[in-house]
């Protein structure tokens, strides 16, 4: 004979639980933008080049993060 014991508990309201909340739910979008944004797309697809195909446009794997940047900030 099986036996099944279940505990649910119901915490009263935190202030901490509700913070939290926020900023898990505050980081999840900020990951979600970050993703879905050109420059992602960008790294994405010279990351998906042979270093040959790199090469041939004058890149290293390493830079490529600078070269999709290039306009916002200075390395």
């Amino acid at each position: 004979m099986a036996t099944q014991t279940t505990n649910i508990e119901n915490p009263a309201f935190s202030l901490f639980t509700s913070v939290r909340a926020f900023f898990s739910a505050f980081g999840r979008a900020m990951i979600v933008a970050a993703e879905n944004s050109s420059r992602m797309r960008r790294i994405e697809a010279f990351n998906a080049m042979t270093d040959e195909e790199l090469a041939e446009r004058g890149l290293k794997r390493e830079d490529i993060v600078r070269h999709v940047f290039r306009d916002l900030m200075y390395v």
